[in-house]
């Protein structure tokens, strides 16, 4: 088992809990769409949106990106199954025939 790999993704959902929710929502805009152009793009949005529904603040998450209805799940089934991975557990082997 890779002992680092499996602290750093245990530890990584600690860390975006600790952060405040609001962490994301202020700073600079990296989107080369909304930068250069001013126009948002599917994704704008989504960092902020995913750290408001980490925090159950789902209505803000909601009004930032409505595609957290769709990453938020997708994100929780990868983080399950790399856990499985790292971990060496078959009781995750039913993940594999969804791909």
């Amino acid at each position: 088992m890779n002992t680092v790999g499996l602290a750093i993704w245990l530890a990584l959902p600690v860390f975006l809990l600790i952060m405040p929710a609001e962490y994301f929502d202020h700073g600079r805009v990296i989107c080369p769409s909304k930068r250069f152009l001013n126009l948002e793009c599917p994704g704008c949005g989504l960092t902020r949106a995913l750290q408001h529904a980490i925090h159950f603040q789902f209505s803000e998450a909601w009004s930032l990106n409505r595609g957290i209805i769709l990453i938020l799940p997708s994100l929780a089934f990868i983080y399950i199954h790399v856990l499985g991975r790292l971990l060496k557990k078959e009781w995750l082997s039913w993940m594999k025939k969804l791909y």
